[in-house]
Parts: C-alpha cells; structure tokens; sequence
C-alpha cells in the first residue's frame, strides 16, 4: 500500500506539472513561436529592473567612462529602433559593467542588456559591438527567460515525481536513482539553454543588418571569443552556451539563408 500511494501521488505531481506548462502558451510577436511561458511582459520587464542593480554589482558596477556607456547604449537604441524589437512592449536599456576582466555579455528579462568592459575592449569595430548587442535583444524579444521558467518548473516537477515514485526508505540506494533522474532533468535544461543561444545568433543576423551592421562581424566576435579562450572549455554537451566554432557555422548558414544573393551593399563592418 505505502508503494502503491507513493505511485499516485507522483502520477499526479508529474500530471499536475505537465497541464500546467502546456496549457500556458501564447505565440511570440517577434519570432511567430508558439512558446510555454509563465510570465506576462510586464512581469519580466519587473524581474529584469529588480535584478539589474544586484547584477551589475557582481561585475565591479557600472563602468565610469561614460562616453563609451552613452556608445553602447546608441548602437543598442540603433538595434532596438530598426527592428522588431521596438514594436515588443520591452523596455530596452544597455549597460557597460566595470569589470575589464569578464569576457562577457547578457540580458534580464524584459530589455536590460549588459556588456563588461573585458568584452568591449577586445571588441575592434561597431559592427561587432553591435553583434553582441544584437544576440542579447534576441534572448529578450525570443523570451527565453520566461521558456526557462516554464521549462524549470516542469522538470522540477517531473524530477520530484519521479524521485518520489522510486523511494524507498527501506532502500536508501534508491537514493541514487533520485539523483540520477535530477542530472537527466538538467541536461535536458541545458539543452535547451543551447537552442536559445542559436536562436538568438540567427535572431542577431537579421537585427544587425536591418540597422545597417554587416552580420559577418558576429563571426569575428565568435573568433575573438575563441582566441581570448573567452569560449567554455567545458564539451558543448555539458554546456548550456554553444561553443564558438560550432556558432559560427550556424551563423554563416543563417546569413546565407537570409540573403541567398550576397549581402546588401553598403554595410557597416
């Protein structure tokens, strides 16, 4: 009986925890993906805006030369205006953190973009600057914080169901099969992690060029980022960001996709 219980009660917390991600969909304005999410924009757009402070601190702060922050924030702007971006009810804002160290970029929910002073520095022109800028609206305007959430909650569930389900306190090595079943349910996350950082390079390819970037930049972002060993070393497998040799063949199939007779004319590198 004490088996039998233990089975319907996690047949009805995993049952529980897939009615309510999929029964939570609404279709992305920007991309026309039909998306799993727990959150409205409104709700990002407050979760980005309480967490920029606490995040920005991690990174030494904002960085002093304001000159270079009021570029970043331009050629962000530049993106935002020139694109579908400014038709999403995100509220876009660009930092440049302090830290000369970090090779690094990243977005909060709901438009506020950062980029450390480590990445910036190893950044040769505009164009390139404005690839990074670019993959960053991506994650935002794909909504990929929201996804996470939705997807977090539905293999935490599904992980406490099934360690729940194989328990057995007369076996304490069932304990390991919990544990086992938590690593699965975190691979699976960070596959998804990886599918993000795609969408959003091939997000970028269009976003740059409509501001009049010329997208092949975000190849040579992806070889600085090589060359500085700013790439993981971790196996991609094991890794929630793609490495970036494997992006910039993703990237090249994406430009030539987009512009099957060549790049426009006239721009910016």
């Amino acid at each position: 009986m004490r088996g039998g219980l233990r089975y319907i009660i996690a047949l009805i917390i995993a049952g529980f925890s897939f009615v309510t991600y999929y029964c939570k969909r609404s279709t992305n304005e920007v991309t026309g993906e039909v998306q799993h999410v727990d959150m409205t924009a409104e709700q990002e757009i407050a979760l980005g805006l309480q967490a920029a402070p606490e995040m920005a601190q991690q990174y030494g702060g904002l960085h002093p030369d304001r000159q270079a922050a009021a570029r970043v924030e331009e050629i962000g702007q530049l993106l935002v205006r020139s694109t579908k971006a400014s038709q999403t009810p995100y509220k876009f804002q660009f930092h440049l953190l302090a830290d000369e160290n970090t090779i690094n970029a990243f977005a909060l929910p709901g438009g506020q973009i950062f980029i450390t002073a480590g990445l910036l520095k190893n950044l040769r022109t505009e164009g390139q600057v404005a690839g990074v800028l670019a993959h960053e609206i991506g994650h935002v305007v794909g909504r990929h914080s929201a996804e996470q959430v939705a997807k977090s909650n539905l293999t935490q569930g599904l992980t406490g169901a099934a360690a729940i389900a194989v328990y057995d306190p007369d076996r304490p090595s069932t304990a390991a099969a919990a544990a086992a079943t938590a690593m699965v349910a975190k691979l699976v996350t960070m596959r998804f992690g990886r599918e993000d950082e795609l969408e959003s390079d091939r997000l970028a390819v269009d976003f740059t060029a409509q501001a009049g970037y010329n997208p092949e930049a975000m190849v040579q972002v992806m070889q600085i980022l090589e060359q500085t060993g700013g790439g993981s070393r971790t196996p991609e497998f094991m890794s929630t960001h793609p490495n970036p040799g494997n992006r910039i063949g993703e990237i090249q199939k994406a430009i030539a996709t987009e512009f099957p007779q060549g790049l426009p004319a006239g721009l910016k590198p």
